[in-house]
Order: C-alpha cells, then sequence, then structure tokens
C-alpha cells in the first residue's frame, strides 16, 4: 500500500462543468447497474485494500442520493459522515494509492465544486435516457388513446368516417377538450366539443359534384 501527499488547492474556473443539471431528478431510482465485470478487473478491486474497496462502492451507491445527481461533495467532513467514519481513518483511506476517491475528478456544479466519476456519469445518463425513453413512449399512448376515443365517441354521435378519420379535426378537438374539459369525457363533454368546432368552422366542407 503507498499513499499519497495531502490534496492541493484546485482552481475552479479550471473545472468542467458537470453535464446534468441539479434539477434532473431520478425519484424512482432505487435500482443503480453496476457492471460488476469491470469492476472486477479494476485497478481499484485489484490493489486496494477491502476497506477502500467498501468505501468506494458505498460512494457510488451514495452519489446516487445527492445534488446534482451522481456527484460528491467537496468535503472530507461530509464525506466521512455519509460513510460514517471518523474523519482521521477517512483521511488515512483517502491518501491511499488506490484510494477510495480512485478516478473520482472535480467538476463544477454551478458555483460549487463537487466530484465525479466518469462511469457513474455513464450509467447515470443511460438511465435518464431510457426514463425519457418511457415518458416519451406513455405519452404516445396516452395521445393515441385519446384520439382513439374521440373518433369513437363522433361516431357514437353520428359522424360519418370522412369526419372521424379527419386528422386535423381530431387533433383540434382533442386540444380543445385538454384546455376545456376535466375529469370524465361523456356524451355531453363531446357534444359541447363538437358545437365549438362547429362554430369554430372547424370541419372541412366537400366540394359538391357539379
Amino acid at each position: 500500500m503507498s499513499t499519497r501527499p495531502d490534496f492541493q488547492v484546485i482552481d475552479a474556473g479550471a473545472l468542467p462543468d458537470y453535464p446534468l443539471d441539479a434539477s434532473i431528478k431520478l425519484t424512482s431510482h432505487y435500482f443503480t447497474m453496476f457492471w460488476h465485470d469491470r469492476w472486477l478487473a479494476s485497478e481499484l478491486h485489484l490493489t486496494g485494500s477491502l476497506e477502500v474497496q467498501a468505501c468506494a462502492l458505498n460512494l457510488i451507491f451514495l452519489s446516487q442520493k445527492q445534488s446534482p445527481i451522481g456527484t460528491l461533495p467537496d468535503s472530507d467532513d461530509i464525506l466521512s459522515r455519509l460513510l460514517r467514519l471518523d474523519l482521521v481513518l477517512w483521511r488515512d483511506l483517502r491518501r491511499r494509492t488506490p484510494g477510495p476517491m480512485h478516478n473520482w475528478v472535480p467538476c463544477r456544479c454551478g458555483t460549487q465544486v463537487r466530484w465525479t466519476h466518469p462511469v457513474v456519469l455513464e450509467v447515470l445518463q443511460e438511465a435518464i435516457g431510457k426514463r425519457d425513453e418511457r415518458m416519451l413512449s406513455n405519452e404516445e399512448k396516452a395521445h393515441y388513446t385519446r384520439l382513439k376515443r374521440i373518433r369513437e365517441a363522433l361516431a357514437d354521435l353520428g359522424c360519418d368516417k370522412a369526419v372521424t378519420d379527419d386528422g386535423v379535426l381530431i387533433d383540434r378537438l382533442d386540444a380543445w377538450l385538454a384546455a376545456n374539459c376535466q375529469g370524465q369525457r361523456r356524451r355531453p363533454v363531446y357534444e359541447r366539443a363538437m358545437a365549438h368546432a362547429l362554430a369554430a368552422g372547424w370541419f372541412v366542407r366537400q366540394a359538391k359534384s357539379p
């Protein structure tokens, strides 16, 4: 085991900005993907003491609940409290090579200096991307369901296929219903929507044959 010299002052202005904003939250983020093959082949696992390895793993998991997500505070006092370690012991562990902060690098988070890890950030960005895909998928499904119900309601009101197939009209009705009709949409609601559409001239009038 080797040790490093005590830490040096960091020029915050020269640090890269952390790419995830503090407003990004993963409210249901109770599971963290962990690449065990990468961990088992890493320098930290192969050469670090068990104490160092345990702290390193806990820091990865603790960073998931920090703000911005995936970062750690630039404070030995707070880090030691998060790990429930005596401050003297934590500083001793941190000076080791490799130490529990192995591959964590300083970054700017607004006006703060915090620590980021490339693998932690990579996993988070993938999780956020998948969450956004799920949200988009859910929104698309909800939009499709709303339009389908509008078409069914218009058919029940006696509208012909030319009306129910009018995509522009259906989109306008969907927007008007969202703005003016909260709660369950029953027949009177759709009748109001149709009355508004008629008054607004939303129906496409078919040209009469000569």
